[in-house]
Protein backbone atom coordinates (compact mmCIF):
# COMPACT_ATOMS: atom_id res chain seq x y z
CA UNK A 1 0.00 0.00 0.00
CA UNK A 2 0.76 3.78 -0.80
CA UNK A 3 2.14 6.77 1.54
CA UNK A 4 -0.46 8.17 -0.32
CA UNK A 5 -2.89 5.62 1.34
CA UNK A 6 -1.90 5.62 4.26
CA UNK A 7 -2.01 9.73 4.23
CA UNK A 8 -5.91 9.59 3.23
CA UNK A 9 -6.92 6.74 5.47
CA UNK A 10 -5.16 9.26 8.64
CA UNK A 11 -7.42 11.77 7.01
CA UNK A 12 -10.82 9.69 7.18
CA UNK A 13 -10.08 8.36 10.24
CA UNK A 14 -13.06 6.31 12.10
CA UNK A 15 -13.87 8.28 15.61
CA UNK A 16 -12.63 5.47 17.43
CA UNK A 17 -9.66 6.18 15.99
CA UNK A 18 -9.47 9.66 16.23
CA UNK A 19 -10.40 8.83 20.03
CA UNK A 20 -7.67 6.80 20.89
CA UNK A 21 -5.36 9.15 18.59
CA UNK A 22 -5.62 12.05 20.98
CA UNK A 23 -4.65 9.90 23.86
CA UNK A 24 -1.31 8.67 21.99
CA UNK A 25 -0.51 11.43 19.94
CA UNK A 26 2.48 13.38 20.67
CA UNK A 27 4.06 10.92 23.76
CA UNK A 28 1.57 11.57 25.93
CA UNK A 29 1.35 7.63 27.32
CA UNK A 30 4.16 7.19 29.10
CA UNK A 31 6.37 9.38 26.41
CA UNK A 32 5.65 6.33 24.02
CA UNK A 33 5.83 7.48 20.14
CA UNK A 34 2.73 6.12 18.09
CA UNK A 35 2.57 6.59 14.42
CA UNK A 36 -0.76 6.44 13.24
CA UNK A 37 -2.03 4.71 9.83
CA UNK A 38 1.47 3.26 9.56
CA UNK A 39 3.21 0.93 6.98
CA UNK A 40 4.99 -1.93 7.58
CA UNK A 41 4.46 -3.35 4.11
CA UNK A 42 2.27 -4.83 2.76
CA UNK A 43 0.81 -3.55 5.69
CA UNK A 44 -0.96 -0.28 7.05
CA UNK A 45 -1.52 -0.78 10.61
CA UNK A 46 -3.83 1.37 12.56
CA UNK A 47 -1.14 2.57 15.18
CA UNK A 48 2.24 1.69 16.11
CA UNK A 49 5.18 1.91 18.38
CA UNK A 50 8.25 1.33 16.72
CA UNK A 51 10.16 1.03 19.86
CA UNK A 52 8.22 -1.18 21.81
CA UNK A 53 7.09 -3.10 18.08
CA UNK A 54 4.35 -2.80 19.12
CA UNK A 55 0.82 -2.56 16.69
CA UNK A 56 -2.53 -1.17 18.13
CA UNK A 57 -5.92 -2.51 15.70
CA UNK A 58 -9.34 -0.88 16.48
CA UNK A 59 -11.90 -3.15 14.63
CA UNK A 60 -15.21 -2.02 13.88
CA UNK A 61 -18.04 -3.89 12.70
CA UNK A 62 -16.72 -4.06 8.95
CA UNK A 63 -14.26 -5.81 10.45
CA UNK A 64 -15.92 -8.70 11.05
CA UNK A 65 -16.19 -8.95 7.08
CA UNK A 66 -12.50 -9.46 7.06
CA UNK A 67 -11.54 -11.22 9.40
CA UNK A 68 -9.97 -14.14 7.86
CA UNK A 69 -7.55 -11.22 6.10
CA UNK A 70 -7.06 -9.59 9.73
CA UNK A 71 -5.95 -13.01 11.27
CA UNK A 72 -3.67 -13.62 8.08
CA UNK A 73 -2.11 -9.66 8.45
CA UNK A 74 -1.94 -10.74 11.82
CA UNK A 75 0.40 -13.62 11.91
CA UNK A 76 2.71 -12.30 9.34
CA UNK A 77 3.39 -9.35 11.61
CA UNK A 78 3.50 -11.20 14.66
CA UNK A 79 6.36 -13.76 12.52
CA UNK A 80 8.26 -10.54 12.03
CA UNK A 81 8.02 -9.90 16.04
CA UNK A 82 5.57 -7.26 16.32
CA UNK A 83 3.20 -7.72 19.07
CA UNK A 84 -0.44 -6.74 17.61
CA UNK A 85 -3.39 -5.71 20.27
CA UNK A 86 -6.88 -5.63 18.74
CA UNK A 87 -9.54 -3.67 20.23
CA UNK A 88 -13.44 -3.10 19.27
CA UNK A 89 -14.33 0.77 18.15
CA UNK A 90 -16.96 0.11 21.29
CA UNK A 91 -14.19 -0.40 23.73
CA UNK A 92 -12.47 2.76 22.36
CA UNK A 93 -15.78 4.66 22.30
CA UNK A 94 -16.87 3.70 25.44
CA UNK A 95 -13.62 4.43 27.39
CA UNK A 96 -10.25 5.50 25.18
CA UNK A 97 -8.45 5.98 28.41
CA UNK A 98 -8.86 2.25 29.84
CA UNK A 99 -7.64 1.13 26.09
CA UNK A 100 -4.55 3.10 26.86
CA UNK A 101 -3.92 1.47 30.07
CA UNK A 102 -4.35 -1.65 28.46
CA UNK A 103 -1.89 -1.05 25.89
CA UNK A 104 0.47 0.13 28.19
CA UNK A 105 -0.19 -2.94 30.54
CA UNK A 106 0.50 -5.21 27.18
CA UNK A 107 4.03 -4.32 27.28
CA UNK A 108 4.81 -4.46 30.80
CA UNK A 109 4.97 -0.51 31.78
CA UNK A 110 3.15 1.41 34.44
CA UNK A 111 0.42 3.42 32.88
CA UNK A 112 1.77 7.70 32.43
CA UNK A 113 0.12 10.61 30.66
CA UNK A 114 1.71 13.93 29.86
CA UNK A 115 -1.04 16.12 28.01
CA UNK A 116 0.49 18.05 25.17
CA UNK A 117 1.45 21.70 25.68
CA UNK A 118 -2.38 23.56 24.11
CA UNK A 119 0.24 25.64 21.99
CA UNK A 120 0.93 25.24 18.24
CA UNK A 121 -0.45 22.03 16.06
CA UNK A 122 2.98 20.07 16.59
CA UNK A 123 3.06 16.59 18.62
CA UNK A 124 7.03 18.50 19.89
CA UNK A 125 5.71 20.79 21.93
CA UNK A 126 4.95 18.44 24.84
CA UNK A 127 8.72 18.92 25.14
CA UNK A 128 9.14 22.96 24.65
CA UNK A 129 11.21 24.68 27.07
CA UNK A 130 10.33 27.92 28.30
CA UNK A 131 11.87 30.89 27.44
CA UNK A 132 14.51 32.02 30.12
CA UNK A 133 13.52 35.71 31.73
CA UNK A 134 15.25 38.55 30.81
Amino acid sequence: MSHDHASNRRKNSTRSEGLLWSILRGQQVCGLKFRREHSIAPWIVDFACLAKSLVVEIDGGYHDATIERDMRRQRDLESRGWQVLRFTDEEVENDAEAVARAIVAAIGMEYSFQPRLKTGSGARNIHAKKPKPK
